[in-house]
């Protein structure tokens, strides 16, 4: 979930567009999450093949990544890897989320309020091993490169741009910003008509820019100090003091100049903090070179869409053919480029 800064953030609304030519280190969890929750049939249920194995998240990868390529723009999709010893407090919260809406979907179900039982088997979403790997397969033979993160993948992904492997960070938290991401951007995977929970209205979900060196000027902290606010707030890391939001947060900050002068002048008890601010000013991340983008194979799309996972052939199909054009329109495009240095 991460912290929630949006009511302190300055943003920029953009389309999909305006991100053409660019590379874009995607939160591969976060993500996936998305596309597990959204993918559903009218009472909640996922999307499944006739083993019963959900394919939510495969569904959201070949047709969202094919509007981003058709778009211009290349995705790098980064991965979790271990969580920290910290994040434990927070995966067992989340656990019990999961399973207190579980009970209330299906508690739903049984009253037929299907609007109230999508709503809650949303929050039911599990990533499993298999997903992860499944993912990491359709995006290879995709052509769509990912990065595995020795621990947090915003952290990761932060690092990408930071090193100019990337031009932003695609993902709904703002956390990458705390990891020193120059560039977030929200909502560029789930762009398009979304419907308000248990209300029959539609808003219209449209990517969000922001850059942190705007942040924190609009702000008037270091980023030092933006980490120390959001530990006020509580972390994916620490459970923070209870009252405290962004607003107030960050009136403190600037008060008193440091979390550690904040502590000592309210009688605050935030342990580890030290720790939850390293691990966002110091994260755990590895170089892995320049991403290399491949060549969609599309007879493997198919045979693990299709043949593994029962998708429809024609609807997979489709989309990869214009895969294949836009990759044709490339490569000319760059022989083209190539040429034109001769001249």
């Amino acid at each position: 979930m991460g912290v929630d800064l949006s009511e302190l953030v300055p943003k920029e609304k953009k389309t999909i567009r305006d991100f053409s030519g660019q590379t874009v280190a995607v939160d591969a969890y976060n993500t996936i999450y998305q596309f597990l929750s959204i993918i559903r049939q009218p009472d909640g249920t996922p999307l499944m093949d006739s083993r019963h194995r959900i394919t939510s998240h495969l569904s959201g990868l070949l047709y969202r990544n094919l509007n981003l390529l058709e778009a211009g723009i290349r995705p790098v999709y980064v991965f979790d890897g271990k969580p920290h010893d910290l994040k434990k407090g927070t995966i067992e919260e989340r656990s019990a989320i999961k399973e207190k809406a579980q009970v209330e979907y299906e508690a739903a179900l049984a009253e037929g309020d299907l609007e109230k039982a999508r709503s809650k088997a949303q929050q039911t979403s599990r990533i499993t091993r298999e997903m992860v790997e499944d993912s990491k397969k359709l995006l290879g033979l995709i052509g769509i490169p990912c990065v595995q993160a020795p621990m947090d993948g915003e952290g990761e992904a932060a690092f990408l741009v930071q090193k100019g492997y990337a031009s932003v960070v695609a993902s709904q938290d703002f956390d990458s910003l705390l990891f020193g991401s120059p560039v977030l951007v929200r909502n560029l995977t789930i762009t398009g008509k979304r419907k308000l929970p248990r209300k029959q209205i539609y808003i219209n979900v449209e990517p969000e820019r922001m850059e942190l060196g705007l942040v924190l000027s609009a702000l008037s902290v270091t980023r030092e100090q933006l980490v120390e606010m959001c530990i006020l707030m509580g972390t994916d890391f620490n459970e923070g003091i209870r009252g405290i939001g962004p607003k107030k947060a960050h009136k403190l900050i600037t008060e008193h100049g440091t979390l550690e002068k904040v502590i000592a002048a309210k009688n605050f008890a935030i342990p580890e903090w030290q720790e939850v601010k390293r691990i966002f000013l110091e994260p755990s991340v590895e170089d892995p070179g320049a991403p290399v983008f491949g060549e969609p194979q599309v007879p493997k799309i198919v045979e693990l869409l299709v043949g593994e996972h029962d998708f429809s052939k024609e609807r997979v199909e489709s989309p990869l053919q214009r895969m294949i054009e836009q990759a044709e329109a490339r490569k000319k495009e760059g022989a083209q480029l190539r040429l034109d240095k001769w001249f």
